[in-house]
């Protein structure tokens, strides 16, 4: 007999043996939903014990047909079930996006139901709205999986560190970027062949341009700065520079200055907005963030107390993810008062970026004489590359100066 086919037979036996008293729903059964139904069957009993109560899976919803799954009784097509169940005081969103999930999940939370969902996009974009629906009703909204996958970051934030003051949060957010960065780096592909390699992989989509160009790394960071500072700001005022200018050329110029180059998504307090920035940079090899790689995330926020903490993980998978569902999934059930003063404000008080750094210039032939007009160069060569180490300046002040001499360049800050 299949493994899955045991679980459910025992899933089953015990639902009917006992009262049931705590019972859930999952939205959507793709690899995150089918994962959390998965996890969930298998790991039962532990998840119970961590509870104190018996739990069962009731709905989950979803449009298509799954008459092949041994759990195929439990699929739906009609969300009003959930939402007029009494029963379901949790619902798990893995549908994505902002359309249905946004209308489903603010219905459940006006329900008093709790949410728990892996949506980046919902929350980084709406997620104060149902903020103020979770608040509005008593009822919980939980997103631990969408930033980090199975990493454990978003619950150390707000409470393990609930006393520091935080002064920037940082890391490597976007697996998939990583995984492409790190086969250049390691196996001397293209970022074409290493993007095609991820496809073939399972860790790119077809139309990759959510991780490559940023944008799933901004909506993260995001996230982050609102609860690390209470501000968030719109993904999409965040200036984001993505992964598909980079050349082996500028993996062996950061290679030969001491680094490597790394999809950064960074954000820090300033007066009383918030700065933030997705972009590649030159982490330098006294870094811990230089040794993360493949589809591995690593998170680190400087907290006024404890300095640096780095959070470290798979940031993405199916059941790396359902992990973390399933986590919430537990808190919610556990009634935790403390998960319930998770919130943060939209903030317009967006500010640039005032660090001074060193950067990396990789420039054309023709401009190399007009380099030496910025001052404190330093040049490196890796093979044909060749480039100048140039610093320190604030992003605005290199971005003037090269402007000023006519310089094409592209730029890489230091992170150290």
């Amino acid at each position: 007999m299949p493994r899955l086919r045991r679980q459910f037979d025992i899933f089953q036996t015990l639902h009917e043996r006992k009262v049931v008293k705590v019972k859930f729903a999952i939205m959507g059964h793709g690899v995150v939903g089918s994962g959390t139904a998965q996890l969930f069957m298998r790991n039962r009993d532990k998840i119970e014990m961590a509870v104190g109560e018996s739990m069962c899976l009731k709905y989950i919803l979803d449009i298509k047909d799954f008459t092949e799954l041994e759990y195929n009784n439990l699929f739906i097509k009609d969300f009003s079930i959930i939402e007029n169940d009494p029963e379901v005081s949790t619902v798990v969103e893995t549908i994505g996006g902002t359309g249905a999930a946004f209308e489903f999940v603010s219905r459940c939370l006006k329900a008093g139901k709790n949410v728990v969902t892996s949506n980046k996009e919902m929350i980084a974009t709406r997620g104060t709205e149902l903020m103020g629906y979770a608040k509005q009703s008593g009822a919980m909204l939980k997103f631990e999986a969408s930033v980090g996958g199975g990493v454990p970051l978003l619950k150390p934030i707000n409470q393990c560190l609930a006393a520091d003051k935080f002064s920037s949060v940082y890391g490597i957010l976007n697996g998939t970027t990583n995984f492409i960065l790190t086969k250049m780096e390691t196996d001397n592909m293209s970022f074409e062949d290493a993007l095609a390699t991820a496809k073939k992989l399972g860790y790119a989509e077809l139309n990759p341009s959510a991780d490559v160009d940023g944008h799933d790394c901004a909506r993260k960071t995001s996230i982050l700065s609102g609860l690390c500072f209470k501000k968030h700001p719109q993904p999409d005022i965040i200036p984001t520079t993505g992964i598909r200018q980079i050349t082996l050329d500028d993996i062996k110029l950061a290679r030969a200055c001491g680094g490597c180059i790394k999809l950064i998504g960074r954000a820090k307090p300033v007066g009383n907005g918030v700065s933030a920035c997705v972009r590649p940079m030159v982490v330098d090899n006294s870094n811990q963030l230089s040794s993360v790689n493949d589809v591995f995330n690593g998170i680190i926020v400087d907290g006024d107390a404890t300095g640096d903490v780095m959070f470290y993980g798979k940031g993405a998978g199916k059941f790396p993810t359902a992990s973390a569902v399933i986590s919430d999934v537990i808190d919610c059930t556990r009634e935790k008062q403390s998960q319930r003063n998770m919130f943060w404000e939209d903030t317009t008080s967006f500010i640039p970026d005032d660090s001074k750094y060193e950067f990396l210039l990789r420039v054309n032939e023709t401009d190399t004489k007009k380099l030496a007009l910025l001052g404190n160069l330093r040049r490196l060569s890796a093979g044909n590359a060749v480039g100048y180490i140039a610093g320190l300046f604030t992003d605005s002040e290199l971005e003037g100066k090269l402007k000023e001499l006519s310089i094409t360049a592209t730029v890489f800050p230091i992170l150290k």
